[in-house]
């Protein structure tokens, strides 16, 4: 899988809604409610990125879940990223 070029990547991060780009990588930050939710909203992320077989770093604070997405085997920008990270919003 080829890394994106930057033209590339401007486009795929115009169609997501609240996603950055930096050092790399796709960001987003989510809030919650609580810590329940923001739990259980991790566990259906979970769902997706298995299988997806593509898996997100994150940090949870409370109520707020901070993502990042990137292809390790590249390390940069994939096309499947944009795909999950598109799937996330989803949920």
């Amino acid at each position: 899988m080829p890394r994106l070029g930057p033209d590339e990547v401007r486009q795929l991060l115009a169609q997501l809604d609240g996603w950055e780009v930096r050092d790399g990588r796709l960001r987003k930050t989510y809030t919650f409610r609580d810590f329940r939710q923001a739990m259980a909203f991790l566990q259906r992320l979970a769902d997706v990125a298995e299988a997806e077989g593509h898996h997100p770093d994150f940090c949870v604070h409370y109520n707020r879940v901070d993502l990042e997405l990137w292809t390790h085997a590249i390390d940069g920008l994939s096309e499947n990223d944009f795909i999950l990270a598109a799937k996330i919003d989803a949920l």
